[in-house]
């Protein structure tokens, strides 16, 4: 499996150098030369599958003979495994008739990032020890990216981490997550800045990597690398199985800022899952909803909001789908991206109604996320994270057929987002799980620093662990 840049200009690479790369070299991401397929038929024989099982299906073609098979196995026994605090791994609740949330929050740090993050730490573990390589992971979070990293490669021998969040930006709980985890090599830098601004550095960094003095290289772990599209694949086909699929299509809907979880769904689509409708379900940050509702891609001022971790007005992984929709024509999404810094875009009517028979989308703001936390509650006494209430929202609010499984992509546990519920006016307060009932009472270690690129270069060439 080779894999290609969407800006066209980049080489081409395998696996393993995709993994550690992140960024191309012309500044565009990495996609697979062309997908796998599977027939109805292979699909219908994973019934019954266990997760990890069914993760190798899916995503032994995009590995291919970078990894021995029972290397990846035994590394998706791993992450599926233990890991997970439910032994379905990603359990379906029904909230009413062919309307379902699935719960992508059972794993450590309680939101959907653990599913890729746990597999990306084992992954770059076992390249980095063959190479005998270090690197130094650099990564930007909204909130959930920053501690389901750290958590996935805290343990990795060859790696330093740091991560940059907005300072101020994030919920106590998330924070906290990743600032309470103890580790010579696990930095968190709190940017006085919004979240574009930090992965505006993190890009920036990633293209010019001079600061490092030519001792080591940056890894990514935003969804900007690969290995996190390819792990999300996985469970809309474990959704569609579990609901009669493939026998029958699916409708997802999917609580979206940067763009990768809801990519991972059209790429499962493109690789022969029955998928009749995918709905962006974005806040007040609605860059995605306006381009899929209008054909306008254009950059307005960033609001802060009760869903912090889609607070993102430059949405990195639509330029994968771009390239798509494009015709894979890497000079033409250049063009339009760097058109797209100066003002407003449109792309060409014909290729935005094609997109549209897949898409659909919608925006939903404060009130409207609070109003479905407690719907939902009063409902079913199910309490939703403002996140997934946005997905729910606006699955209700798109739906095309009642006849098709909806099903909401549960993003986050509610327990990180207490004030989103309290303003709700549930009469529940949700709790932490036990792993992390001490939360409050652990050390905090972090960083601020000024919304300034040197700066934060500055901080990494210091603190590395081989300097």
């Amino acid at each position: 499996m080779r894999y290609i840049s969407t800006r066209g200009e980049a080489p081409a690479l395998g696996f393993e150098d995709v993994l550690l790369t992140g960024l191309a070299t012309d500044g565009g991401l990495y996609v697979p030369e062309s997908l796998p397929h599977f027939s109805l038929e292979e699909i219908r024989s994973w019934r019954g599958l266990s997760y990890s099982e069914l993760a190798f299906k899916v995503m032994h073609p995009f590995v291919d003979d970078a990894i021995p098979a029972e290397d990846f196995r035994r590394m998706l026994d791993e992450t599926y495994g233990d890991v997970f605090a439910h032994k379905a791994v990603a359990p379906l609740v029904q909230l009413d008739t062919n309307e379902w949330v699935m719960e992508l929050f059972r794993g450590p740090t309680l939101a959907f990032k653990d599913f890729a993050l746990q597999l990306l730490g084992r992954l770059l573990d076992y390249v980095l020890e063959k190479r005998k390589q270090h690197v130094v992971i650099m990564g930007a979070t909204s909130g959930d990216t920053g501690s389901a990293a750290i958590e996935g490669c805290r343990r990795c021998e060859h790696v330093d981490i740091f991560i940059l969040h907005p300072h101020e930006r994030v919920s106590e709980v998330q924070r906290r997550q990743m600032t309470t985890v103890k580790g010579d090599n696990i930095h968190n830098i709190a940017v006085r800045g919004n979240f574009d601004d930090c992965q505006r550095m993190v890009k920036a960094s990633f293209g010019d990597q001079s600061f490092l003095g030519g001792q080591t290289q940056l890894a990514a772990v935003n969804s900007i690398n690969w290995a996190r599209i390819m792990a999300q694949i996985v469970y809309y086909f474990h959704a569609s199985l579990a609901l009669g699929g493939p026998d029958r299509s699916m409708a997802f809907s999917v609580p979206t800022g940067n763009f990768g979880d809801i990519f991972a769904g059209y790429l499962a689509r493109k690789m022969g899952l029955p998928i009749s409708q995918l709905v962006i379900a974005t806040n007040r940050n609605d860059i995605l909803h306006r381009f899929m509702s209008g054909n306008r891609y254009e950059q307005l001022q960033l609001e802060h909001t009760l869903s912090p971790s889609m607070d993102i007005m430059v949405s990195s992984n639509f330029e994968r789908l771009l390239f798509d929709l494009h015709g894979r024509d890497g000079a033409a999404v250049k063009d339009l991206l760097e058109n797209a810094t100066k003002g407003p875009v449109s792309i060409e009517d014909y290729r935005w109604k094609h997109a549209r028979k897949l898409f659909d989308s919608d925006a939903v703001g404060d009130e409207g996320t609070t109003d479905t936390i407690r719907e939902v509650f009063d409902q079913n006494e199910y309490l939703l994270d403002p996140h997934t209430a946005i997905g729910v929202r606006a699955a209700r609010n798109c739906r095309r057929d009642p006849a098709v499984p909806m099903i909401t992509l549960g993003t986050a546990h509610p327990a990180k987002f207490p004030d989103a519920v309290l303003r709700s006016g549930v009469k529940a307060e949700p709790s932490l799980p036990v792993h992390m009932s001490d939360l409050f009472e652990r050390e905090e270690r972090y960083t601020v620093l000024d919304n300034d690129l040197s700066a934060v270069q500055d901080f990494i060439a210091k603190h590395w662990k081989n300097t």
